[in-house]
C-alpha cells in the first residue's frame, strides 16, 4: 500500500497505473481520518467495485468554524494507515494545507496560551465552490456557516485530483450527501457518488470519528437520537405520513434524555432539502444535538412506497420465468431489465452501430426511448415507438448483449431508466446488478442460480427446435463458463451477490418450488403492512 503526501506523487501513481489500464475503476474513499467501522465499510465497498481503491485523509480547515474542533479533531495516521492496509486499500492520500491549498493561501500562527499552530486559510486566494444556498443554510448549515461551502470545495478539488470512477459516502452525513450529488450533477463530473449506509454501535449510536469525545455515559445517553428516529419511523409505517407527526415523535423521544439537547429534527426532500409537508416517495427525517461539548448528527429515510424485490443472478439461472411468475404470485410490476439491454443491442445492430465504437453508441441511446408494461402478463417493449418483444430474442442479439450490457454509458442510461421505474416501488426486477447497484435498498434481495451443468442442460431443452439444435452441451457449457466470467470480471456492475442477498440454488428445484420460495421469503421478510 503506498502513503503519498504530495499531489505530484498521487497524480504519477494514478497516471502510471491508468496508462498500463486505460478502463482502470478507481474508488475513492474520502475521509478526515481518525477511522472507524463507518469508514472502514465505505473502504470495502471501494474495494470490492473497483480495481483500485484510495482513501484520502485531510483534516479539512476550510469546513469548520472559528469556534469548532479543528485543533483538537482526532488524527491518528499510524492507526489510520493500519487499518488501511488491512482493509486492503491499494494507496492513502493525505497532504498538508499547503500542499491541497498552496503556500499563499496558509498561514500558521502559534498562540502564547497555547503554543499550538494555528492555521488560517486566506479564501480570497481561493477560488471558491459555492453550492446553492437552499441547501446549505438548512439542516446543520443554520449552526455551521460555511460548513458546506467548505466541503464542496475539498471534495471538488480531490474529484478533479483523483478523478475516480465512483466515490464513496456515507448516509450519516445526508445534508453534504445531497450537495456532493447536486455539485457533480451541475457541473457534469464524471464520478457516481456512492452512498453508504450508516454504521452504527450496538447502542444504535451512529459512528462518527466525533464519539471518541464521548464518556461511556455520553454514548448511552446519545443513543437515544437513534430511538427517536425509530419512533418516527414506527409512526410513519402506521400511516401517518405527515412531517408534523414524524418530527413530534422525534422530539417526545429525545426529550425522554436531559442530557441530549436537541438541536434540531427536521423532516426534508433526501435531494433538493427543501421542507416536507407529506412524504409522497421518500423523507429525509434529520436530527443533529448536543451531547456535553459533542454535536452528533443522526437521520433516517421515511419511504412511502410499496417493497422492491431484487433478483440477480448468472445467465441461463431462470431468472426471467421465475421473476415473472413472482411477480403474478406477489402482485408486483414486473421489471424485465434484461429485455432493456437486449432492445438497445438490438437497436444498434438495426442502425449498424458498431457496439465496439462506445462514442457512436452513447449518442446512439441517448435519443431513444422505451416503452413497456409492467403488468407481469405482458412481454411488450417498444423502442422509438417499435415493438421489438420478440425481435429481440434472436440469436444475434442474444450473442452481443453482453458486450452492450458492458459500455458504462448503457448502464447509466438504463441504471437511471431502471431506478425511476421503481420510484414507488411495488415491483420485482431481475438482472446482473440489481440488488447491488440498481436498487441497493431494496427490501428484499434474492440470488438465483444454479451449475454451469444444470444452466447448459436448460438451454439445450429451449433451443432443440431451434436453428442451433446441433450445438453441443459441451459447446453450451463453454459458452456459459465464458459469459459467467465476462459478467463477473467486467469492470462496470460486475455480477456479484449482494452482501444481504439471499441465495436460492436451483439445480434440484422446480420452478414452483423457486417460486414458493421467493414467495415464502417475502411474506416472512418483509411486513404485510407495507
Amino acid at each position: 500500500m503506498y502513503l503519498f503526501t504530495t499531489i505530484a506523487a498521487l497524480r504519477c501513481y494514478l497516471n502510471l497505473q491508468k496508462s498500463a489500464a486505460p478502463h482502470l475503476t478507481v474508488g475513492l474513499v474520502p475521509t478526515m481520518g481518525a477511522l472507524h467501522a463507518g469508514h472502514l465499510s465505505l473502504i470495502q465497498r471501494a474495494r470490492q467495485e473497483n480495481a483500485i481503491a484510495l482513501v484520502s485523509i485531510f483534516v479539512n480547515p476550510l469546513q469548520f468554524g472559528p469556534t469548532e474542533d479543528f485543533q483538537d479533531y482526532p488524527r491518528n495516521i499510524e492507526q489510520d494507515r493500519l487499518l488501511c492496509e488491512q482493509a486492503g486499500v491499494d494507496a492513502i492520500f493525505a497532504p498538508s494545507a499547503t500542499e491541497m491549498f498552496g503556500n499563499q493561501a496558509v498561514e500558521r500562527t502559534e498562540t502564547e496560551q497555547t503554543a499550538q499552530k494555528q492555521i488560517e486559510i486566506h479564501l480570497s486566494s481561493l477560488t471558491q465552490v459555492l453550492p446553492p444556498p437552499a441547501m446549505t443554510s438548512v439542516l446543520c448549515g443554520k449552526a455551521r456557516p460555511g460548513h458546506f461551502q467548505g466541503v464542496a470545495a475539498i471534495v471538488t478539488k480531490l474529484l478533479s485530483l483523483v478523478q475516480p470512477t465512483k466515490a464513496y459516502f456515507g448516509q450519516k452525513d445526508a445534508q453534504q450527501l445531497a450537495i456532493i450529488r447536486k455539485l457533480v450533477f451541475d457541473f457534469n463530473l464524471p464520478v457516481e457518488i456512492v452512498a453508504c449506509p450508516i454504521v452504527r454501535e450496538e447502542s444504535g449510536l451512529a459512528m462518527s470519528s466525533r464519539n471518541q469525545y464521548l464518556t461511556v455515559e455520553q454514548k448511552q445517553q446519545a443513543s437515544v437520537l437513534y430511538r427517536a428516529l425509530q419512533q418516527a419511523s414506527e409512526t410513519f409505517a402506521s400511516g401517518d405520513r405527515t412531517g408534523v407527526t414524524a418530527v413530534a415523535a422525534a422530539h417526545a423521544a429525545v426529550a425522554a434524555e436531559p442530557a441530549v439537547k436537541l438541536e434540531y429534527a427536521e423532516l426534508v426532500d433526501p435531494d433538493s432539502l427543501t421542507p416536507l409537508q407529506v412524504v409522497e416517495t421518500a423523507g429525509l427525517l434529520a436530527v443533529a444535538a448536543r451531547v456535553g461539548s459533542t454535536r452528533l448528527i443522526d437521520n433516517i429515510i421515511l419511504r412511502n412506497r410499496r417493497p422492491i424485490v431484487a433478483i440477480d443472478g448468472p445467465a441461463g439461472a431462470g431468472k426471467s420465468t421465475v421473476t415473472r411468475l413472482a411477480a403474478t404470485a406477489l402482485n408486483l410490476f414486473y421489471l424485465d431489465t434484461g429485455a432493456m439491454y437486449r432492445a438497445l443491442t438490438w437497436l444498434a445492430l438495426k442502425t449498424d452501430t458498431p457496439i465496439s465504437d462506445e462514442c457512436a453508441i452513447a449518442e446512439l441511446i441517448s435519443s431513444s426511448y422505451l416503452e413497456y408494461n409492467l403488468d407481469p402478463a405482458s412481454k411488450m417493449l417498444k423502442i422509438n415507438g417499435e415493438d421489438v418483444t420478440e425481435a429481440i430474442r434472436s440469436l444475434e442479439v442474444t450473442s452481443r448483449v453482453s458486450e452492450m450490457a458492458a459500455i458504462p454509458a448503457v448502464r447509466q442510461f438504463l441504471v437511471e431508466e431502471q431506478r425511476r421505474c421503481g420510484t414507488k416501488g411495488g415491483i420485482i426486477a431481475e438482472g446482473r446488478d440489481i440488488g447491488t447497484n440498481v436498487f441497493p435498498d431494496a427490501e428484499l434481495k434474492i440470488f438465483l442460480t444454479a451449475s454451469v451443468q444444470e444452466r447448459s442442460r436448460r438451454r439445450l431443452l429451449e433451443i432443440k427446435d431451434s436453428d442451433r439444435a446441433n450445438i453441443s452441451l459441451a459447446q453450451l457449457e463453454q459458452d456459459i463458463a465464458l459469459r459467467d466470467e465476462k459478467d463477473s470480471t467486467r469492470e462496470v456492475a460486475p455480477l456479484r451477490k449482494a452482501a444481504d442477498a439471499v441465495e436460492i440454488q436451483t439445480d434440484n428445484l422446480t420452478v414452483a418450488e423457486v417460486i414458493d420460495r421467493i414467495v415464502g421469503l417475502y411474506n416472512e421478510r418483509i411486513d404485510p403492512k407495507s
